[in-house]
Formats: C-alpha cells, structure tokens, sequence
C-alpha cells in the first residue's frame, strides 16, 4: 500500500510539473523591449531627421525606447534586406521613403513585389516636389515653360541628382504628358545639379523645396508649379501643377513604416494604432512641418494600396522611357 501511495503521488508531481510551464508560460505583451528603425539613409540628412521625429513621438505611445539605425547607401537595398530577413516580431522596422519601395525595386536586375518581402505598418507623412526653373529661363508658369519647350524643341534640360530617382522620373512624365521634348542630365547629387541651374546651364528641376528655398529665396531660380497639394503655408502661393497646365500630373513623396512580411495581426494593430494617435498631436505636426513634410498618417491597407498604385505608375514611366541603371 505504501508503495502503491508513494508511485501516484509522483505520478501527481510529475503531471504537475509538466503541466506548469503550459500554465505559466504566457506569450509576452508586444512590445516587451526596444523597438529599431532601420533607415536607409545616411545620419543627418531628412530622412534621418523626420525618421528620428517619429522614433521619439512613437516610443512614448508604445512605451518602448525606437532606436533609430542608418543604413545608407545601395539605394535602400541593404535597409531593406535588414528588414525583410529579421524575425517577423514587430521589433525590426523600415522606415521607408516610396522611392526605397516602390521605385528601386522596379529598377533592380531582377524585379521584386516589395509586399512579398514587407508587410506595410502604416503611413507616416507626404512632401510635394517643386518644378523650378532658372531665373536665365524667360518662363513664370506651367504653360509658359511647355510653350518655350514647344517653341524650342531638344532646348530644355531637366536636372536630377541621379538615373533612376524620382526626381529623374517626374521629368520623364512631365514630358511625356506636356508632348515635348527635352533632355536629362543626371548629375551626382543635388548640389552641383542645383549650382548649375542658377547659372542657367540647365533649365528646370523637380526636387523638394526646402533643399531648393534659398536659391529661391534670392532669386536665383523660381518655382513654378507644386506636384501636390500640402497642408504646408509654405507652398500656398505656388500653384498646382495639374491645375496650372498640366492635368493629371501628380505626385509626392512619402515615408511608410514597414516590418518584414507576415508580421501578426496583433502587433500590425498595435503599432498601427500606437502611429494613429501621432495624427492628433499638433506639436508633432508642427516639428514635422518645420523638415518640410506633412504628418498624413494611414493604415495598412491604405499603404499597401498606395505602394501597389504607385508602383504600377512608375513602371509604365520606367518602361516607357528605358530608364535602367548601368
């Protein structure tokens, strides 16, 4: 009999202990630990800045320090394969501009659906471009520029910081859509490309105003149309490139969190809700609209339509124009 007692009662403690860690054992509340930002562009510039405003603004609502982490260079290839290749937990996230998502891919060697490789959080902010023109340019308008270029066929040069960039494309579409003919030259960043439209060598250039403002400032170059509205004062005085002689032309750029692909319901809800109340924070707009962007904060669903939309637009212009890079 006391054999028998001693064989179940350790039969008993043995369930127990099996038993126990399923018992006690619960999944850990997203997020238990530090959250990075992979940005794919070098410390200090826009990106990083706006990057570093939202790491700040999001940590204090999930209540997590967002360690923000550069990783410039490759056109965004390197970020993006960091990402796409880390544990799909919600602690590892893209802090993408659109031309890392939705342009490189289209003009990588071998084309990749980037939503096959990330799931989309949520969008973050826009920026419009500015279309300007050299003041040696005699032009103060959309049509005015379209009618120069009509007059003066293979004359206009557009300026961009690189093959392949969105500043490259915009061109291409404004173009191709306006029916003339012009020539781009892409120059190794945005600083010589900028020096040699003031001193007239090329005639025009998309590219965002604040990088622009003080050339524009001292009238060196002015600009003529916007690609999109902004809640921004600072563009209320330019006019709308679609309404001011060239309908249907539309674009801006953007930023969108993204985490690598089949990220769980649960932690796309949190972080997208946690991103959602930055909308209501009107200092946080207020820092961000000072780097030249508007908070425009979206779901998932709408940054997953946005990057499929625009990716086929962009496609049609890459292909048309026989954009590759070398």
């Amino acid at each position: 009999m006391t054999t028998r007692r001693a064989l179940l009662q350790a039969a008993i403690c043995a369930c127990a202990a099996f038993a126990a860690p399923q018992t006690f054992a619960q999944p850990e509340a997203f997020p238990g630990k530090n959250i990075r930002f992979i940005v794919p562009f070098a410390a200090g510039g826009p990106a990083d800045v706006v990057a570093r405003e939202v790491a700040q603004a999001l940590g204090r609502e999930l209540g997590q320090t967002v360690v923000v982490e550069n990783m410039g260079g490759g056109a965004g290839v390197p970020a993006t394969n960091a990402v796409s290749r880390a544990p799909a937990d919600g602690y590892t996230l893209l802090f993408a501009a659109s031309g890392n998502v939705v342009i490189q891919p289209l003009l990588s060697k071998k084309r990749v659906d980037i939503l096959t490789q990330l799931s989309p959080v949520g969008m973050v902010s826009t920026s419009p471009h500015v279309l300007v023109v050299s003041s040696q340019l005699p032009v103060r308008s959309v049509k005015e520029l379209i009618a120069h270029a009509k007059a003066h066929p293979g004359s206009l040069n557009f300026a961009s910081a690189g093959v392949g960039g969105l500043a490259h494309l915009a061109s291409e579409l404004f173009m191709r859509q306006a029916g003339i003919e012009g020539r781009h030259l892409a120059y190794k960043g945005s600083s010589q490309a900028m020096t040699d439209l003031a001193s007239g060598q090329v005639q025009a250039m998309f590219s965002s105003l604040p990088s622009m403002k003080g050339m524009v400032d001292k009238g060196l170059i002015r600009v003529v149309g916007v690609t999109a509205q902004s809640s921004s004062p600072t563009y209320k005085d330019f006019p709308l490139i679609k309404q001011a002689g060239l309908p249907g032309f539309e674009y801006a750029t953007w930023y969108g969190l993204y985490g690598p692909h089949g990220l769980t319901p649960a932690v796309v809800e949190k972080l997208g809700a946690s991103l959602g109340k930055l909308a209501a924070d009107k200092a946080f707009e207020a820092r961000l609209r000072e780097q030249g962007v508007d908070l425009h904060v979206g779901t998932p669903a709408e940054l997953a339509e946005r990057t499929r939309k625009e990716t086929a637009q962009w496609d049609k212009v890459i292909r048309e124009s026989g954009i590759h890079l070398n």
